[in-house]
């Protein structure tokens, strides 16, 4: 097979630095277009987004031939930057250092859109901690 072929899909979860509420939900989806720019130039597809003031969830492909750690690396420098370039009352904005990539099946492609889709009603109830203890259950469905 002369051509190489991939379907992976990433549900990658990461937080501002020390949780502060720094992404304004009137720009947020704003962000979301500049990160999807950003997946888009490396290769990548940006297939959906949500979050919250303090932290962001992106459904993703990436390039095949890029590492998730790169991936992120150029999705985190770009937007702060942004964020830096375009908000002035956000210059001490940064991303906290890690973050979490779950491999996401094709079948659940829907369920995992449909859980960012609803972040705001979802976090009425629950703690961003405590979202990503469940993400980080085995049996997790990658849904929290």
């Amino acid at each position: 097979m002369p051509q190489s072929f991939t379907s992976l899909h990433y549900h990658l979860v990461f937080s501002t630095k020390q949780r502060q509420p720094l992404l304004d939900a009137v720009w947020r989806p704003r962000l979301f277009e500049y990160i999807g720019g950003t997946l888009r130039t490396r290769g990548g597809i940006l297939l959906s987004a949500g979050g919250m003031a303090d932290h962001v969830h992106l459904l993703a492909a990436i390039a095949k031939d890029r590492s998730i750690v790169e991936t992120l690396r150029d999705v985190k420098a770009n937007s702060s930057r942004w964020i830096h370039e375009t908000f002035a009352d956000r210059q001490g904005f940064a991303w906290q250092a890690g973050y979490g990539a779950f491999a996401v099946s094709y079948s659940a492609l829907g369920a995992v859109q449909k859980y960012l889709d609803t972040q705001e009603e979802h976090h009425r109830t629950r703690s961003f901690q405590d979202e990503f203890r469940e993400l980080l259950r085995p049996t997790s469905s990658g849904v929290g």
